[in-house]
């Protein structure tokens, strides 16, 4: 097993933008050609868009575009842009008036950080779009990561500024990687090492807490204000000859690197959500490429809390000599 870029993987192209002052941005994934996917959402509160059309039963075989960004539901609005690009450049369904593009989205809860009123848009989904023409990937405050943050049982006052992360891996002719906004209201460790490298912190900022030992103290009480600002959103791309059945698999495995690495997980209050995108023609065993799918999508998360940086006046875990 060889680690390669994310932008190894061919077929699809990415591009980012973001707000640095307003605390949010977007991620765009683009297949020119369309590509098979699948989702899986285990938290139970998704900001999303057209997730619909990834049902087995639904007549699409293909998305164009996925978008990975801030601002809630709010946020959704960078769709238009992307959809806007997308027509322009004849990337969709042949309809005879026009071509029309299948995108989805998900989005974070990132409204608590920057300008409140800052959000994804329109004009910052073309943008991204723009910026794939090239590709402008990177690790860390960029894109949908821009305004990401964890261990908020708290709220803000005790979080840690994350950001957006990637990973992959090729056995082979293989190829599967892992892009992922790292959001939620539980802690991060490090797989490998078992240490928390980002979470709550204590009163004096000098260490974390830990939020699974604060929810059992509390869990004969009434959950009456629980911070719901959290989500993490994530994607699996592989060159894998999978249809958007077995990509729901590969989705649903994928969230075992979300388990490896968050704690708690999967709660009422994230909205945790894993695409898997396939465009690729290479043979694979769906358990394996699976399997693959949830170590690229631990070794993203650790790299999202690991190359952001401290923001809006909140620490980032590189900044902590303790994490």
């Amino acid at each position: 097993m060889k680690e390669i870029g994310i932008t190894d993987i061919g077929g699809f192209r990415i591009g980012q933008t973001e707000d640095s002052k307003g605390g949010t941005g977007c991620t765009v994934i683009i297949c020119d050609k369309g590509c098979a996917a699948g989702i899986d959402i285990r938290g139970g509160g998704p900001a999303s868009r057209e997730c619909e059309l990834l049902r087995p039963f639904s007549v699409a075989s293909a998305i164009h575009a996925l978008v990975l960004g801030g601002g809630s539901t709010f946020g959704l609005a960078a769709s238009d842009g992307v959809l806007d690009y997308l027509e322009e450049h004849g990337i969709g369904y042949d309809m005879g008036v026009t071509h029309v593009p299948q995108v989805c989205q998900s989005d974070i809860f990132d409204l608590t950080v920057g300008d409140l009123k800052c959000r994804p848009d329109r004009k910052m989904g073309y943008e991204a779009c723009v910026n794939a023409e090239k590709g402008n990937y990177r690790d860390g405050n960029y894109g949908a990561g821009c305004g990401a943050t964890v261990g908020k049982w708290l709220g803000m006052d005790y979080c840690v500024k994350t950001g957006i992360g990637s990973a992959a891996v090729s056995v082979g002719g293989l190829q599967v990687g892992a892009i992922v906004a790292v959001n939620s209201i539980g802690d991060i460790y490090d797989p490998d090492s078992g240490k928390m490298i980002a979470g709550i912190l204590s009163e004096d900022k000098k260490s974390f807490r830990n939020t699974e030992e604060l929810m059992y103290e509390s869990a004969e009480e009434e959950l009456t204000s629980g911070f719901t600002g959290n989500t993490t959103i994530g994607a699996v791309l592989t060159n894998a000859d999978l249809d958007k059945v077995q990509l729901t698999k590969v989705a649903s495995m994928a969230h075992n690197g979300y388990a490896r690495c968050i704690r708690p997980v999967h709660t009422s209050l994230d909205g945790d959500s894993i695409y898997a995108l396939s465009n690729g023609e290479i043979k694979a065993n769906i358990d394996t490429v699976g399997t693959l799918a949830a170590r690229v999508m631990s070794m993203a998360i650790v790299k999202a809390v690991k190359s952001a940086s401290s923001a809006f006046g909140l620490p980032a875990s590189k900044d902590l000599d303790f994490a």
